[in-house]
């Protein structure tokens, strides 16, 4: 491999090019290696962007044209003197090609980003006699956006595209175990279909008819109850990692695009809804609509004091847990006294809270998609603004998003099930 950079440093396209069409010929050769790498070249500007986007553009296309006509023109033959050794005689085969010549095509665009099987694409669409009008714009198609997601990567990345192609290598075995999953039940699905759609049939109605009887509280409590069962698989998962210092990866790529590619100095601006008289203006708003609604006014009260007045000792306690936990000896390699972001904490939780209960009785669905949107697009916005401008590290933020996420969804499934109590005595 270091042979092979040495010479894409020499004759950069032309190592790209054949690179990427000897790959797709079946050669142990790393494509998205290249390719990010053309990226970093990109950056650095040895190379220009359109036209390293052209070269894999052909020469993908090149390559799997290739491999489709080696394929139809000697693929079938070898089937048949061979194919029985590997449980592929003519009649399965026959099967098969028929089901790639009906769902091929789509699939062709995928194939690309799935080592193992792009090889191997062109070949099997080939010997399935797939006509070639209906390859030809899904293989180039696929070609293109193939190149395009791993050269811009590299390009956004710049000097810390090894980085994260080394940490994308880690959740490789993970993509793999997942696909196979979902290949399985895709299978499962094509020889039980009218077995499985009976049962969805029968499910839906029975649920439907469940739902039927219950009411809008009810349901609403359940789905509080799913998100709050995700963020606190969430928070364990992050904790595992603070407490294993597995952040410095992540920190570092994150810190990279955001200064790089996504802040914008306009997006200082956000800051300022981290201010205390920012707090305040959008506590003072909630409190107005709870007196003027004029309803459940005690409990609408006590849902909003409750998690912003108990936040800090949320905090401490969380605090506390870690240092205990290091006391006992699990200390990472890169640690921060700062995981969680107390000021993210905060900030997620005085927001959440306010435009929840701000959101929460009004009867227009808009209003409801508009305040969540509202509500992340915010966050998120803080969070860069934070990343660019302060010391602060993303895997802190992050940890103050999902900390305090899990006190405020804790503090709505309390309260919400308090008030279907009083709503039911």
């Amino acid at each position: 491999m270091s042979h092979l950079i040495t010479l894409f440093e020499q004759h950069s396209y032309l190592i790209l090019f054949m690179g990427i069409f000897l790959e797709l010929m079946a050669l142990p050769i790393s494509g998205e290696f290249l390719m990010s790498y053309a990226g970093y070249f990109v950056y650095q500007g040895k190379m220009n962007y359109i036209l390293a986007l052209l070269t894999v553009f052909l020469s993908g296309g090149a390559g799997i044209t290739a491999t489709y006509w080696i394929g139809k023109a000697g693929g079938y033959k070898l089937i048949e003197k061979y194919g029985k050794y590997i449980h592929l005689g003519p009649e399965r085969y026959k099967k098969t090609a028929a089901w790639f010549e009906r769902y091929g095509s789509k699939l062709l665009i995928f194939a690309y980003f799935i080592p193992g099987i792009r090889h191997f694409t062109g070949y099997i669409s080939g010997i399935s006699k797939m006509p070639f009008k209906k390859f030809i714009i899904p293989a180039y198609l696929g070609s293109f956006l193939w190149g395009l997601c791993f050269i811009t990567l590299g390009k956004v990345l710049g000097p810390r595209w090894e980085v994260f192609h080394h940490a994308a290598s880690k959740y490789f075995v993970i993509f793999i175990i997942v696909l196979a999953v979902l290949l399985a039940g895709y299978l499962v699905y094509r020889y039980y279909k009218n077995q499985i759609k009976d049962f969805l049939i029968h499910f839906i109605q029975g649920l439907l008819s469940y739902l039927k009887t219950v009411r809008k509280t009810e349901i609403f409590l359940i789905f509080l109850t799913f998100v709050l069962i995700g963020m606190v698989t969430l928070m364990l998962g992050m904790a595992q990692d603070y407490l294993y210092g597995e952040f410095s990866q992540f920190n570092e790529i994150t810190e990279y695009m955001v200064e790089s590619a996504i802040y914008r100095n306009w997006m200082k601006a956000f800051l300022v809804f981290q201010f205390p008289y920012a707090f305040g203006a959008i506590i003072g708003i909630t409190i107005i609509r709870i007196w003027r609604k004029g309803k459940n006014r005690v409990l609408e009260f006590l849902l909003l004091f409750v998690p912003i007045l108990g936040a800090r000792l949320f905090h401490e306690s969380v605090l506390q847990l870690f240092s205990f936990l290091e006391s006992i000896g699990f200390v990472g390699k890169i640690h921060s006294s700062n995981f969680p972001d107390l000021l993210s904490t905060l900030t997620i939780i005085i927001y959440g809270t306010c435009l929840f209960l701000l959101v929460r009785h009004s009867k227009n669905n808009f209003i409801h998609l508009f305040g969540s949107l509202f509500g992340v697009i915010l966050l998120i916005e803080i969070a860069i603004a934070n990343i660019a401008s302060t010391e602060v590290l993303p895997s802190d933020i992050a940890g103050g998003y999902v900390y305090g996420g899990v006190w405020i969804f804790f503090n709505f499934l309390m309260f919400e099930m308090f008030r279907l109590v009083l709503e039911k005595n």
